[in-house]
């Protein structure tokens, strides 16, 4: 017996040791078990000198499973002992069968391994969380090993976001595991280039990719996609309706009240930077008596008027298209980034935009970003040779679940570029699973290493109306699309994403800004816990939530290969020999 219990003040008791602690180590922390009355209630004890310990009640074990919280309190004549075996088995939930996967071990029980059933952590959104060098990498790198160490390998459906390309050595030399890398280094041999289909992105998508800041530049994407459509129609068709947007642009300019000169200026600009083959400054205007060319009849007299703008108005309306109704594709047909710059154009001058100062001052930051796109290195990944659905192309990325494991290695851009991507992908990820029948059974697991910087309050709610990580966190789930967030700075992140989190591994956090936002978003977070994480070695994590009945510190441990984290050995660059 430990001793005797001497006060109960909520879920905290205090007892007066029976036993002799001098020579005793390991002690606090240690999990106790609290027979009363045919009960059994599990504390953790949180402190401890010579004559008293203050034990924490976490919950009861009934019918041999652990249940957290308590439904009575313990009396003063109760029995108190250090758990079993059996018993930690219990109150951690250990699984036995060949699909677990080890969670590290606990050293406060001689390295107990800690097996986790998969459906109890990775069913959920999860957070890892901790400092630079208290070990994320490696104990991510060391679950990913151990997912697939079993001789029943999973057909999973894992992508990595990898911001300094630390995994790469920890996955494809592991165990004969099929894995597959994509990189944003256009001159890596080693790896496939991420290319995204440019036709396959909708409007919010192009908002991100784009930049757009304010509402007024959605209508104009909105009609740029709606344009983009006629380059995939026949020749002579797309030559009647880009003529139709032409026209429509220059009848509107011919009414708009103006002086003659700048009715003038603007539509000879109109028909020199949007000319067709068939309309333009020298398009031939035939009337009974003579021919001249579009230029000319917008020639102003001598009262500084344009003398045949009746003509060129009814000229420029044969070109009208009665009921032109341009859809949206939604990923229906195949455009590349040129046609959609050329579909941009259009679009400035079929909503008007080149008639206000204002408004073309708010829109033209769209044009000038598609077209440094199209012209820099970041266009490379957007490149896509031939039509592919949605679906089809979520499927491609591993090649048809040929590769459980793939890692899209994103060290070579921004990131603002990084973020745009990883967007981008992860919203495919959640709309291909929407037609997954049934629903959820292809699950799709997203890791997003240094999350702090991609997963934040950004203005795409008040914009498009949501933020994708936080759409995921809300209802991925569901679909079978799991978040797992691993940062170094949890106070950056979404709140709304963070809070949604089912299960948290938290290393050592030092910084007092990220351990009250734990506190404060986290559920349940208790003082005690908080110390912990404080004092954490590095590799050792505190892990609580869904998946762990109790929270409970383990230590991982190292992969094999290890991933490139490791810090750089000053000894051996300051003081080596040439």
């Amino acid at each position: 017996m430990l001793g005797k219990i001497i006060s109960v003040e909520g879920n905290i008791i205090k007892i007066e040791l029976a036993i002799d602690v001098t020579n005793k180590t390991g002690l606090s922390n240690l999990h106790v078990a609290i027979e009363c009355q045919g009960k059994r209630i599990i504390g953790e004890i949180i402190s401890i000198d010579l004559k008293y310990a203050t034990i924490m009640l976490l919950g009861e074990i009934v019918n041999n499973n652990f249940v957290s919280g308590t439904s009575t309190k313990p009396s003063f004549a109760s029995t108190i002992r250090i758990i079993t075996r059996e018993e930690l088995d219990i109150i951690t939930d250990n699984s036995k069968d060949d699909f677990a996967v080890n969670f590290g071990r606990i050293p406060l029980y001689s390295n107990y391994p800690l097996n986790l059933n998969p459906d109890t952590f990775f069913s959920n959104h999860s957070a890892i969380v901790g400092n630079s060098g208290s070990g994320k990498s490696c104990a991510v790198a060391r679950i990913f090993q151990n997912i697939f160490s079993s001789k029943i390998r999973p057909k999973s459906n894992i992508f990595i976001f990898d911001v300094f390309g630390e995994y790469e050595n920890a996955l494809s030399g592991f165990n004969g595991l099929d894995y597959k890398s994509y990189t944003t280094n256009i001159n890596d041999n080693n790896s496939e280039l991420i290319k995204i289909p440019i036709h396959l992105l909708g409007i919010e998508d192009l908002a991100l990719l784009l930049e757009a800041e304010n509402f007024t530049q959605l209508p104009i994407i909105e009609k740029m996609l709606r344009v983009v459509t006629i380059f995939s129609k026949d020749s002579e068709t797309k030559e009647k309706y880009r003529n139709d947007i032409i026209a429509r642009a220059i009848l509107e300019i011919l009414y708009s009240g103006k002086t003659a000169a700048q009715i003038r200026d603007q539509v000879v600009a109109i028909l020199t930077s949007f000319k067709s083959d068939t309309l333009n400054t020298e398009t031939k205007v035939v009337v009974p008596g003579w021919t001249r060319t579009l230029k000319q009849c917008l020639q102003l007299d001598k009262e500084g008027k344009i003398s045949e703008i009746q003509l060129v108005s009814e000229f420029i309306a044969s070109y009208l298209v009665d009921n032109v109704e341009l859809n949206l594709p939604n990923g229906e047909i195949y455009y590349t980034l040129d046609n959609l710059y050329e579909a941009l154009e259009l679009a400035f001058i079929s909503e008007g935009t080149l008639k206000s100062d204002v408004i073309y001052e708010k829109v033209n930051s769209i044009k000038v970003r598609l077209k440094s796109i199209i012209d820099g290195e970041f266009g490379n990944y957007f490149k896509y040779d031939e039509y592919i659905s949605k679906e089809d192309y979520v499927k491609s990325l591993n090649e048809n679940g040929k590769y459980p494991i793939v890692n899209f290695n994103i060290n070579s851009i921004t990131d603002r570029q990084a973020k745009i991507i990883i967007k981008i992908l992860s919203k495919m990820f959640l709309e291909s699973s929407f037609k997954v029948v049934p629903r959820g059974s292809k699950p799709i697991h997203i890791f997003i290493e240094e999350a702090h910087r991609y997963v934040q309050n950004d203005i795409d709610t008040s914009l498009i109306g949501y933020n994708i990580f936080e759409k995921i966190a809300k209802e991925g789930r569901k679909y079978g699309v799991i978040l797992t967030l691993i940062t170094q700075r949890p106070s950056e992140l979404s709140d709304t994403t963070l809070s949604q989190c089912s299960n948290y591994i938290v290393f050592r956090l030092n910084n007092p800004t990220d351990i009250e936002y734990i506190r404060k978003i986290v559920p349940n977070v208790t003082d005690e816990m908080i110390m912990k994480i404080k004092a954490l070695q590095p590799g050792y994590a505190l892990m609580f939530g869904s998946a762990f009945k109790i929270p409970i510190t383990s230590k991982f441990d190292l992969p094999n290969p290890r991933p490139n984290s490791n810090n750089i050995s000053i000894r051996n660059t300051w003081y080596k020999n040439d």
